[in-house]
């Protein structure tokens, strides 16, 4: 499996493709299909990562406290 790194940049090589638009029909469908297929791994990816991004709160009493990051909506 890709590592994130790598499939963003599979990802970003097949938008330049497709943005020249002078590939034929069924390559562009193609490059489509395998775009969409690296941007859900890249998202699932991410997501991943912010579950396991903690940050580390001090309480009142001195002792540190792990709490989730908070999400952007």
């Amino acid at each position: 499996m890709a590592s994130f790194e790598e499939s963003l940049k599979q990802l970003e090589a097949i938008i330049g493709k497709l943005e020249k638009g002078d590939l034929p029909l069924e390559e562009s469908v193609r490059l489509f299909e395998d775009g969409i297929r690296l941007s859900n791994a890249c998202k699932a990816d991410i997501e991943s990562a912010e579950g396991k991004v903690q940050i580390l709160l001090k309480k009142k009493d001195g002792s540190m406290k792990a709490e989730a990051f908070p999400k952007e909506e």
